[in-house]
């Protein structure tokens, strides 16, 4: 049995893509992430502040992240919010930051 080498060489070009895709999403550095009907928006920095937004409202916050646990310092109120297998993060499962998604 014959293989193409250009096949193969492809195949290992995409599965390696597709490991260093997954191991960019783990970081929340650089994303947006919305929520509640796109009401609420977090805009992650790369140099560890955020922009979280409500409706109009927009508060300067900082932000560190440790493996899945993010911590978001907005006026002195901490969230602590995780990220999820799929890359979604949760909070509070009563708050206003229950479940946000990627935006970009």
């Amino acid at each position: 049995m014959r293989t193409n080498s250009g096949s193969v060489l492809t195949a290992w070009a995409a599965a390696l893509l597709c490991v260093l895709a997954a191991g960019c999403g783990k970081s929340v550095k650089g994303h947006t992430y919305a929520g509640n009907g796109q009401l609420v928006s977090i805009q992650f920095q790369p140099d560890g502040k955020a922009y979280a937004s409500m409706g109009p409202m927009t508060s300067s916050c900082t932000y560190t992240q440790n493996d899945k646990n993010i911590t978001l310092i907005c006026e002195g109120d901490t969230e602590e919010l995780t990220m999820n297998s799929d890359g979604s993060l949760s909070g509070p499962p009563d708050g206003m930051l229950a479940h946000l998604t990627r935006t970009k």
